[in-house]
């Protein structure tokens, strides 16, 4: 079995983001699509709500876009935002073409609003909008010859020579083994970083690889201490990362104390449909004054059938856990969601780094400015993914002029008989940040996991050096490091906006700027 493969373009990542920009690149160039898991193993098969886009006549871009930079606080690039809200409708048509089959009214598509949004533009397919999306793409690019898939194949660094990148080194799970995946050009796409706290809506694969891998490569990583909370994540011991989609609440579900009081008209006008920052702090807020486990989400006063009909899933997990949405409320509790921050990338997806790419929640692309705005991500990923494979396809293949790049050597390490320190300093990470990195902060507190996530690196820099790799140890040296750029970054804005709330500076300054943060040595 050969150590090294060549490919014209390497895709880390099988999302909504890696498979859109394997089907939008040139037959003509041989493509390699990694995923550290299954290929439908990820966030994007479990996004329930929707794609946001303007498809109603009383809708219009402008509404869209200035919705968005509202939301984000004013901090999103109102020229990418502008690009993917008028891409929007055209991202929706290639679904369709591929076969996504959006709920309709009739010959109408059947709209909904969900936080921030001012009209009704979240095209939806049911409550399981990703699983769609994905099972349709990936049968798209399982028909192209050119694309050879990986799976359970984890990228373990990026190969750079002369600042520029070609491809990465990929530990191949099932075989336990290292290779090398040479390429012209590389797309990061393996999404967010969420697992980096305790309590979080997303499956395991979203520990920061992608993030990580691209600072210990030069590249900026702009707004990482903007951590999507989602609000409403089901509050029960035997509901692993299950969201209680944001849907819910766009069609009149109201949230309660657990005596059944209303709450969200005391924090914003906008109550249930206020951004998920507000809604996310005012649960916080109300659980941590009052002791409570969790807070309430009432949609039970609406007809059952209908919610059977619009709910399937959520009604299905729900009722499989002794939980009947359709005559009692949900236990809910907020939970990280998304990464609004990432590797910095232009409109064409580009880095600062020559041959190296990023799309998807993975990315920086400006769109999201201080809070993601609803259904603006799975956009985000299509959006992107079609302009990056554009850019790519007018640039003449170099394969032939790849360099070479030394083997993995495993030659002086060992098996390791202490892998519960691996397992123990991945939970203390993720407590960490949960306490002292979560959605209300303070200087204090981000200074306290800044010194301990730092004596951590310094154990799995170690632990690294002396033993044979597993996913377990690639994914916890990941972790630590976007943890660590998360509460830099957080420590660098001395402002509140949007995610990031810190009670040493409560007040939003007037000038709106970007955190940026690079490696220095």
């Amino acid at each position: 079995m050969p150590k090294t493969y060549q490919f014209d373009v390497l895709i880390i990542g099988s999302g909504a983001a890696g498979l859109m920009g394997a089907i939008q690149l040139s037959e003509d160039l041989s493509i390699a699509l990694i995923a550290k898991d299954q290929l439908l193993e990820g966030s994007s098969y479990y996004a329930q709500g929707g794609i946001s886009a303007v498809l109603d006549s009383a809708d219009d871009f402008n509404s869209h876009i200035q919705d968005t930079i509202k939301t984000g606080f004013d901090l999103g690039n109102e020229q990418s935002i502008r690009f993917m809200v008028e891409q929007a409708p055209n991202a929706i048509k290639d679904l369709e073409k591929a076969g996504v089959e959006f709920s309709h009214q009739g010959k109408e598509y059947d709209l909904t609003t969900e936080g921030g949004h001012s009209a009704k533009r979240v095209a939806h397919v049911s409550d399981k909008t990703g699983q769609s999306v994905q099972t349709n793409l990936l049968a798209q690019v399982r028909q192209k010859s050119n694309i050879t898939l990986f799976e359970h194949h984890t990228a373990i660094d990026l190969l750079m020579k002369d600042k520029q990148c070609f491809g990465a080194y990929v530990y191949d799970k099932k075989n336990d083994r290292v290779f090398s995946f040479i390429s012209s050009k590389t797309i990061i796409a393996t999404g967010g970083a969420s697992k980096a706290y305790l309590y979080t809506s997303n499956p395991d694969t979203s520990t920061g690889d992608g993030i990580a891998m691209a600072y210990r490569a030069g590249c900026e990583i702009i707004n990482m201490e903007f951590a999507q909370f989602h609000p409403t994540c089901l509050f029960h011991p035997h509901a692993k990362s299950f969201l209680i989609s944001e849907t819910l609440r766009g069609e009149g579900a109201k949230l309660t104390l657990p005596n059944g009081e209303p709450f969200m008209h005391k924090y914003d006008e906008r109550e249930e449909m206020a951004p998920r920052d507000i809604v996310a702090r005012a649960i916080d807020h109300e659980m941590k004054t009052h002791g409570f486990d969790c807070v309430y989400l009432d949609l039970s006063f609406k007809d059952s059938h209908w919610i059977v009909e619009r709910f399937p899933t959520i009604t299905k997990r729900c009722l499989a856990l002794g939980v009947d949405i359709c005559s009692e409320r949900i236990p809910v509790v907020p939970a990280a969601h998304y990464t609004c921050g990432g590797v910095g990338a232009d409109m064409n997806a580009q880095s600062n780094i020559d041959n190296l790419y990023a799309i998807g929640e993975v990315a920086h692309s400006g769109v999201h400015g201080a809070n993601r705005m609803a259904s603006n991500s799975l956009l985000e990923c299509l959006v992107f993914a079609k302009t990056c494979a554009k850019h790519i396809n007018k640039n003449e293949r170099q394969i032939d002029d790849l360099p070479t790049f030394e083997d993995w050597d495993a030659s002086r390490v060992e098996h390791s008989q202490e892998k519960v320190v691996v397992s123990h300093l991945w939970h203390e990470v993720r407590r960490l940040m949960w306490n002292f990195v979560g959605i209300v902060r303070s200087d204090r507190r981000l200074q306290s996991a800044q010194r301990r996530l730092a004596q951590i690196q310094k154990e799995v820099n170690d632990y690294y050096r002396l033993y044979i790799l597993t996913e377990d140890l690639i994914e916890l040296r990941n972790l630590v490091q976007t943890a660590q750029i998360i509460v830099e970054s957080a420590l660098s804005r001395k402002e509140s906006r949007g995610l990031h709330f810190t009670l040493d500076y409560p007040e939003q300054l007037e000038s709106a700027h970007n955190s940026v943060i690079t490696k220095t040595s």
